[in-house]
């Protein structure tokens, strides 16, 4: 298997960058990644890729997955809220003790979320212990099963925010060390539309060892669950990292095996860094792996970028995103004309709407500009100054979400009222997919999580399946070369 280094010039660019980024990056947690940044390279068997809702996603696929685990079940999510979602995990929770007391063996359950109410934010504790429910607490205040109705799991829930905005935003779900699922949905109750892929092979490996170093307890940490097998310990850890696919419960097929992959986290940031006076510039976002290789993969676009996201508040994206169209590169954006309006105005100081309205004028004077040098009137001091390209500027596409009139839904689930898929893919080889978003929030204070996956056949069964799925539910705001 070739290092995905020496396949696209992303990944040199952004590897290359971290050594010089140690003292920044030296007080975020986690940042097992500073000394040595080519341990985030890996490789990926993709097994499937599902759109929908997060209730059809979490009942069709994630739930029955997890109800095949052995020995244990990690799930991060941010949101946690009673619903439709919360009910299905429960009966799967309530399965899984059953089968674990018949075998006489407990299956280890760690929940891990970040956000439950406007309350529990408010006077969550600061520490990165977090808070540890007790299981009194568990039916009460989560929605969970009552604890003597789960006697065959060992289960732990946790949770941790960092006032004022650092929310810990990941969401993925590894069974028994073996496969992991990387949605975009919460344990929440939005009919939303969303998306996860299914995964083996050594990325499980990097999914355990970021919530060993982030969630996981000291006990568990450094003791290695001595209080368990440590036979079984061993083998679901040669599992995840070998990339072989030791469980009959894996599927058979594999949409796409050994797949060159980036695991690229994001530590989340107390400090927003707002620029106070209106005036000056953005300054520039921490300098996470998912940061910094989501904006190398924008400076090393050839010729298109496809972005699919809740938001677009983040202006060094903005910034990229005109850069990239200065070059000659297509880009085609799908996001929202009104979700969480307040939140983004809280975290940005500004909305999707306004950010695509300025990213669209800023593109129609890119055009201009173009055509004033083709007739020959352009301003000589543009000219002189280099800032007007010789390019053609590239074709810039933006739709906002909405919900298919006719309500159709998706095989048999709800309609999707809004997208919050998070999609990024470029030049068709290159696709991020995870918790990040392309706004401001994302990109400047909350933990996030993402996989880049180096493979032309695997962008475009992307695309092949997503696209129809959007015939319908898009309505196009601009369209212009």
């Amino acid at each position: 298997m070739h290092n995905p280094m020496e396949q696209h010039p992303i990944t040199p660019d952004w590897l290359q960058r971290q050594p010089e980024l140690k003292t920044t990056i030296a007080k975020d947690n986690p940042n097992y990644w500073n000394a040595d940044p080519q341990c985030l390279t890996t490789s990926s068997n993709i097994h499937t890729l599902n759109f929908g809702t997060g209730s059809s996603l979490y009942e069709t696929s994630i739930l029955p997955a997890i109800a095949t685990a052995d020995s244990e079940v990690i799930l991060v999510t941010c949101f946690w809220a009673r619903s439709r979602t919360l009910d299905a995990l429960n009966n799967t929770l309530l399965q899984l003790s059953a089968k674990a007391i018949k075998t006489g063996k407990k299956i280890r359950i760690r929940i891990c979320f970040s956000s439950l109410s406007i309350f529990q934010k408010l006077f969550h504790t600061t520490s990165l212990q977090g808070r540890t429910y007790a299981p009194s607490e568990w039916q009460r205040t989560l929605g969970l099963p009552p604890a003597e109705e789960m006697a065959g799991l060992d289960l732990e829930v946790k949770s941790i925010f960092i006032r004022p905005f650092s929310v810990m935003h990941p969401k993925f779900v590894v069974i028994d060390r073996k496969r992991v699922f990387l949605p975009s949905c919460n344990i929440s109750w939005e009919d939303w539309f969303e998306g996860s892929v299914e995964l083996s092979g050594p990325v499980v490996g990097q999914f355990v060892r970021f919530w060993k170093d982030f969630w996981a307890s000291e006990r568990e940490q450094y003791a290695g669950f001595i209080e368990g097998s440590r036979a079984e310990d061993d083998l679901v850890q040669n599992n995840s990292t070998s990339g072989t696919s030791a469980s009959p419960s894996l599927p058979i097929h594999e949409l796409h095996a050994s797949v060159q992959s980036m695991f690229l986290p994001s530590p989340h940031h107390r400090n927003p860094r707002f620029a106070l006076l209106p005036w000056r510039p953005c300054p520039p976002p921490p300098p996470t792996p998912l940061n910094t290789f989501i904006l190398a993969a924008l400076a090393n676009a050839q010729h298109s970028i496809y972005i699919q996201t809740p938001n677009l508040t983040c202006p060094p994206v903005l910034s990229a995103l005109l850069k990239a169209l200065a070059r000659g590169v297509n880009i085609e954006i799908l996001t929202s004309e009104r979700l969480m309006i307040l939140e983004q105005l809280g975290t940005a100081g500004t909305t999707t709407k306004r950010c695509v309205k300025k990213l669209i004028k800023r593109h129609e004077r890119l055009v201009a500009e173009y055509k004033a040098r083709i007739r020959g009137d352009a301003d000589p001091v543009l000219l002189e100054s280099g800032e007007l390209g010789r390019k053609q500027p590239g074709r810039l596409t933006v739709h906002y979400y909405r919900a298919d009139p006719s309500g159709a839904g998706i095989s048999g689930s709800a309609e999707p009222v809004q997208s919050h898929l998070k999609l990024t893919i470029v030049d068709g080889e290159v696709t991020v997919l995870g918790s990040g978003n392309m706004d401001r929030a994302s990109w400047f204070t909350s933990q996030e999580l993402g996989v880049a996956f180096f493979s032309k056949e695997f962008a475009a069964y992307v695309r092949s399946e997503l696209d129809p799925m959007m015939v319908g539910r898009r309505k196009c705001v601009y369209d212009a070369r």
